[in-house]
């Protein structure tokens, strides 16, 4: 565990290298542990993919105290430790006009029944948020559904729009340019400011992806603008 500082109101602690499960998990337990120590002045925690940022009130906190507090933590114990996440599915309606880039994938010899087969009801790792809020950056993916970013990126993409970009998927919370090969849509708000929580995961949780039709897209949505519909989640021990 390195500790840095880049800022004057930011620690970065780094626990490797390499986007790795076991990795995240001590970001994940580390996040868990700070938060719950309630350290004077500390006023948010951000896992990454190989790091933690802390961010202080700088005039609040005595920093000296604060690296010597953290450098004292077992990281490899606190690992060990059960915690608890979240499983949440999100429905998705793959490919037509929701998923235009599902038939990329016929150069490698699969079929659009065959990427939503490899995609779907799978326990995919949220790494990290980012890019923007609720932007999840998953791990897990098929190596069959590995794809490089589009040459030229959209300037615009759908809310909601679930996608391929390298080795990892993900969805757009909202409507954004980006580079990723779309391969469906969700009518699940990813950020609701009026929801609690807001993003519906984080660092640590785990992501499965539900195909629906357009009828059962279509009713949710409706759904979801009544008010009436809860995306369906499981809290899990590890």
């Amino acid at each position: 565990m390195k500790i840095r500082q880049f800022a004057e109101d930011a620690l970065t602690i780094y626990l490797g290298d390499e986007i790795d499960e076991a990795v995240n998990r001590q970001i994940v337990a580390l996040r868990h542990h700070i938060e719950a120590q309630s350290f004077e002045g500390v006023v948010e925690v951000i896992p990454s993919y190989t790091s933690l940022i802390i961010h202080f009130e700088v005039f609040s906190v005595d920093l000296e105290k604060l690296k010597a507090a953290l450098e004292k933590i077992d990281i490899d114990a606190l690992a060990q430790e059960p915690f608890q996440y979240r499983v949440i599915e999100i429905p998705v309606c793959y490919g037509g006009e929701y998923g235009p880039d599902i038939g990329h994938f016929e150069t490698s010899g699969l079929s659009e029944e065959d990427v939503v087969h490899l995609h779907a009801d799978t326990e995919y790792l949220v790494y990290m948020l980012g890019f923007m809020p609720g932007f999840p950056f998953l791990g897990g993916l098929d190596e069959r559904l590995h794809k490089d970013r589009l040459e030229t990126p959209r300037v615009s993409i759908p809310a909601g729009s679930v996608g391929i970009g390298g080795r990892q998927t993900g969805m757009y919370p909202f409507e954004s340019p980006g580079g990723w090969h779309l391969l469906g849509r969700t009518p699940v708000p990813l950020f609701d400011a009026d929801r609690n929580p807001a993003i519906l995961y984080g660092a640590g949780d785990r992501i499965v992806y539900r195909s629906i039709g357009e009828d059962e897209y279509k009713d949710i949505e409706k759904r979801v603008a009544q008010g009436d519909y809860e995306v369906n989640s499981e809290v899990r021990n590890k």
